[in-house]
């Protein structure tokens, strides 16, 4: 058997402790895949379309975003936005995709 210590640690955490920890990485991770995305389009935050560079700073570090308002930066960076929504459970296997 292999040992997996992040599953292990796991075990010892308080589960709404952990899912507090994984909001705030998810949230992170959201955080960096923005810039990276603008970056990646090499498009310098003071250039993006319709937004300041403050708006774009803010933006690109908040907890918290509106779909709509992630439209408008995407588009501005000119992307789209795919949402798929998904099953709970690991028997689901379907996959809904919305396209916007």
């Amino acid at each position: 058997m292999e040992f997996h210590p992040i599953s292990e640690l796991d075990k010892k955490i308080k589960p709404e402790v952990l899912a507090k920890a994984r909001k705030l990485c998810e949230q992170e991770l959201l955080n960096i895949r923005l810039k990276e995305l603008r970056d990646k389009c090499g498009i310098k935050q003071v250039d993006v379309a319709n937004f300041s560079q403050t708006a774009v700073s803010k933006l690109e570090r908040r907890k918290d975003i509106r779909i709509s308002t992630l439209i408008d930066y995407l588009d501005s960076l000119g992307m789209g936005l795919e949402i798929a929504a998904l099953p709970k459970g690991k028997s689901a296997k379907k996959e809904i995709l919305l396209r916007i």
